[in-house]
């Protein structure tokens, strides 16, 4: 009797462990159709110093625009705080995309009060969107999304350089609307959408922004996109016919395993009055440059990364400007940018060295009105190098 009881029991417990095993194999199969919500984000902080120690400690010039994030010179601070949310399944993707912080604050771009008004929780979003996907190759996308034009992003961890060029700074940087994108293959793909115009949360006019996208890889490690955004930026009751136009060419080319090289080149165009401001063009004005960037990695832990910008805006459309009669002007940049990452790949440590030049504003008179601030507060240099640090937790 024992014997058959204990017989009995082994029979019931093998048969236990074997439907609890074939109730895993269904759970787990379950499970892997079901979505992925994935949390992402980083965190910034840096120093920078000026070499001409301006009595305002600001990096920004006579103008205030020179600089797109790193603004200020010889004080510790936080950059971005980041916290990326993102629900995936095989048809559809959701992103919510919240940013804090003095670069989210910059990032925002035109926007500086929010539909709340001050300190609007809207200003908090630096992306919110719904990606769906009917097949493999097409995709539709809706809500708030980062701009596809330029060649650096504002997510500091992305960019080899942490100071960010003129280009980025005076293109658009986020976009509302929705867009559609189709891979055609894996070396040929389009992207065509509309939006409220150029850094926008809502549309000061009537017309809605055309963005597109033309991808191409000729070869192996050799990416090549053009970016295009058209749009009335004239607010409404003006000029009807006003028109901003910027054509963007962005490529990059891995040459060998630890070489890279990139290439980034802009032309824009203007009429009317851009977005209510002041002055007004009948006709329109360019503005426009190029900008060349170049990686190496030493080792798997450590490169340098340069960059070379010029950035042309003397017709004054856009926002690089001079303190003679408020004019437009040109610059050339040149930055170096260490990159090293530790704690398995967390922490990256970004020291730099960049170097703004503009031409001498020449002239009786004129001795006080360069770009760049001194240490006793007169505008009399025209050149200005900073030395610093940026380290960002990315997780």
């Amino acid at each position: 009797m024992r014997k058959n009881f204990c017989c009995i029991l082994t029979l019931c417990l093998v048969t236990l462990f074997g439907l609890s095993a074939n109730a895993q194999v269904v759970e787990d199969s379950t499970a892997s159709k079901k979505s992925k919500l994935s949390f992402s984000g980083y965190i910034d902080a840096f120093y920078f110093a000026n070499l001409n120690n301006p009595l305002s400690r600001k990096n920004t010039g006579n103008a205030g625009v020179e600089r797109a994030f790193d603004q200020r010179a010889g004080q510790f601070q936080v950059g971005l705080v980041q916290t990326k949310m993102t629900y995936s399944t095989d048809k559809l993707e959701a992103v919510a995309d919240l940013t804090f912080g003095n670069n989210a604050d910059l990032g925002n771009y035109g926007n500086l009060v929010g539909p709340l008004g001050p300190g609007s929780t809207a200003l908090a979003i630096k992306q919110a969107y719904l990606t769906y996907k009917p097949t493999e190759k097409l995709s539709f996308t809706m809500g708030q999304f980062n701009t596809h034009i330029g060649y650096e992003v504002i997510e500091s961890y992305a960019n080899y350089n942490y100071s960010l060029s003129n280009l980025f700074n005076n293109g658009p940087f986020y976009h509302v609307g929705i867009k559609a994108n189709l891979a055609v293959s894996d070396r040929f793909g389009l992207m065509l959408g509309a939006v409220n115009g150029v850094d926008n949360l809502y549309d000061n006019n009537k017309a809605k922004g055309i963005i597109g996208q033309v991808f191409v890889s000729p070869a192996e490690g050799w990416n090549v996109y053009l970016n295009w955004i058209g749009s009335n930026e004239s607010s409404a009751g003006k000029d009807s016919t006003g028109y901003f136009s910027l054509f963007d060419l962005t490529t990059t080319y891995q040459v060998t395993e630890k070489f890279f090289v990139g290439m980034n080149a802009a032309y824009g165009t203007q009429k009317g009055d851009y977005q209510g401001a002041t002055p007004f063009y009948d006709k329109p004005q360019s503005w426009g440059g190029v900008a060349l960037y170049s990686n190496v990695a030493f080792t798997d832990f450590a490169g340098i990364g340069i960059r070379a910008e010029y950035f042309d805006n003397t017709s004054g459309v856009r926002f690089l400007r001079n303190n003679l009669a408020d004019t437009g002007t040109d610059v050339f940049s040149f930055t170096i940018t260490p990159n090293f990452t530790l704690a398995d790949g967390l922490l990256m440590l970004k020291p730099e060295l960049r170097i703004d030049s503009f031409k001498k504003i020449a002239g009786a008179g004129n001795e006080g009105l360069q770009q760049f601030e001194d240490k006793d507060g007169n505008f009399t240099k025209n050149s200005q190098t900073t030395i610093g640090m940026a380290a960002i937790f990315k997780f």
